[in-house]
């Protein structure tokens, strides 16, 4: 009856626990349209909203972190169990860091609403980041449905991501050699670019975390990187 009781409660745990990462994962996903949505349309308070949005997010992860060590400590959880709570941690630290990306696109929107615009840039990385957004939906709804086929299919979307990306790096080198002008702000763009590219590879941390869930084992391939830049995967610092 007592390991009932604490099974029960065990549950009743990990679903607020699960609410609290899907809360975390729609704040994100708003953050990641709406930054890349200000730096198309140069809505500076829109990207402030992004930039102040940001603290909720560090908050959220706060308050799950906490909330799962007190499962821990409380619960004794099994060797399952204890893996769903690992990760649960881990795709509130991904989603962190991306929550990050999205608050330095936003930073760069007020920076590039006073420069020249580079023709087509913020509609490309917009596409760029709403196919991110989408990767992160998926892997969320992965996650909820402990569903390992749609969490592989999210972790091969990201070489479309990283073509985008490519494509993009390869444009902005193009402009910059055309006009000297246009390095400036060809170097806020594809700073950005990079964010929204290393936000790709967080989900896709996210996607793979929860193969491991599923499976009990991380991906077999590492999966491959498109990205021909050859430019640091941490250059794009997060602030």
């Amino acid at each position: 009856m007592q390991d009932e009781h604490i099974s029960s409660a065990f549950d009743r745990d990990l679903e607020t626990v699960q609410a609290m990462i899907m809360k975390m994962g729609g704040m994100v996903e708003e953050a990641i349209l709406n930054a890349a949505l200000s730096l198309e349309t140069g809505d500076e308070e829109l990207a402030e909203q992004v930039r102040a949005g940001d603290k909720a997010i560090d908050a959220l992860e706060e308050q799950i972190d906490q909330a799962t060590a007190r499962i821990i400590a409380l619960r004794a959880p099994t060797a399952i169990d204890l893996r769903v709570i690992l990760t649960v941690m881990k795709i509130a630290s991904n989603l962190e860091r991306i929550g990050d990306y999205a608050k330095n696109m936003a930073k760069r929107t007020t920076v590039l609403a006073q420069m020249t615009p580079i023709n087509g840039a913020a509609a490309s990385l917009r596409r760029m980041a709403r196919e991110t957004e989408r990767m992160l939906r998926d892997a969320l709804d992965a996650y909820i449905q402990r569903d390992d086929k749609l969490a592989l299919e999210v972790i091969a979307r990201d070489h479309d991501v990283d073509q985008m990306y490519n494509a993009l790096f390869r444009e902005f080198l193009t402009f910059m050699m055309e006009d000297p002008r246009n390095i400036t702000p060809c170097m806020h763009l594809h700073f950005i670019a990079k964010n929204v590219e290393r936000m790709g590879d967080h989900v896709t941390n996210i996607a793979e975390q929860v193969v491991y869930l599923v499976t009990g084992a991380v991906p077999e391939d590492s999966r491959p990187k498109s990205d021909t830049t050859s430019v640091d995967p941490e250059a794009s610092q997060v602030e």
